[in-house]
């Protein structure tokens, strides 16, 4: 019972310790097993495989009287099954990407206000929308343009100041 529990213990902290060691497996051996297992050697994968296989087997021993060789085997079902949904949980969070990250050349056809009026061929400044969130930018224009109009952003000049134009509507 003891080496069971032992063995769901350190499959715990072994779990607890690949939050910052995950990856260390695959590297150890300078890339020769990159893709060979797909990530089966993962330490999220050992550990979960470990901790189930050792609490398993600690709770078949302790409730049944089957005896050792009863336990190891429900121990090492359980943590197949526990290693295989460690396995396919960091697969999907691995394949799971986000939209790419917005940039100032977005911003490029899109309307705005003016929050400081803009002399020609001058700076002032317009809020506009990049990724859904509100940005203030240095603009200029090549004919002045009142505060509170709406503009269009010709062009990207750096990642603070875009070139605009008033709409006319």
């Amino acid at each position: 019972m003891n080496v069971f529990l032992g063995l769901g213990i350190a499959g715990i902290v072994l779990l607890a310790l690949s939050l910052i060691f995950d990856g260390i497996l695959e590297g150890l051996f300078g890339g020769v097993l990159d893709g060979l297992f797909d990530g089966l050697l993962s330490l999220p994968v050992i550990a979960g495989f470990m901790s189930m296989f050792g609490f398993g087997g600690a709770i078949m021993l302790g409730t049944t009287g089957l005896g050792a060789g009863a336990a190891t085997g429900v121990g090492v079902a359980a943590g197949v099954a526990a290693g295989w949904l460690a396995w396919k949980f960091s697969r999907a969070l691995m394949r799971d990407q986000t939209d790419a990250t917005p940039r100032g050349t977005d911003l490029v056809g899109t309307a705005g206000s003016v929050v400081t009026a803009i002399p020609a061929d001058g700076y002032g400044e317009v809020l506009l929308r990049l990724g859904g969130q509100p940005v203030k930018l240095a603009a200029k224009s090549a004919v002045p343009v009142a505060r509170g109009a709406e503009v269009w952003v010709e062009a990207s000049l750096s990642s603070t100041s875009v070139t605009v134009r008033p709409v006319e509507r």
